[in-house]
């Protein structure tokens, strides 16, 4: 419980750095260069393979740790969180500090490779685009 509210404080506090809506206010173009630093570990279309991390299409509504046939960390497994704009944003500043004990590293530190990343993600995640 403790813990759950830990982490509603933290992605109000990480969430507000960005202003507006999150992959609203992104740049999918550049947030598709930004993709680079990541394609190494994940993969994006249906279907598609675990690599060092998880395939991530359909990510966003996701329970975080429950793609099918990938080993998880415990802690990601047991977080609760639900993958949103405000979720991940927090989740992709400081992926260590978010998540402790989560096997993913790295992340973004600026806001808006942020949101030009999660702009990017939901048209090559989803099978909708962004309203």
């Amino acid at each position: 419980m403790i813990r759950a509210a830990m982490i509603a404080s933290l992605v109000l506090i990480v969430g507000t750095s960005i202003p507006g809506a999150y992959a609203l206010d992104g740049n999918a173009a550049r947030g598709q260069q930004l993709w680079r630093k990541c394609v190494s570990c994940h993969t994006l279309e249906a279907g598609g393979r675990h690599r060092a991390g998880p395939n991530l299409h359909g990510i966003f509504g996701r329970t975080a740790g429950t793609a099918p046939n990938y080993k998880y960390s415990e802690a990601l497994r047991n977080s609760g969180l639900v993958w949103t704009d405000e979720t991940l944003n927090a989740f992709l500043a400081d992926t260590e500090s978010f998540v402790p004990g989560t096997k993913m590293y790295g992340g973004l530190s600026q806001a808006k490779d942020r949101a030009d990343l999660l702009a990017f993600l939901h048209e090559a995640t989803t099978d909708r685009k962004r309203p």
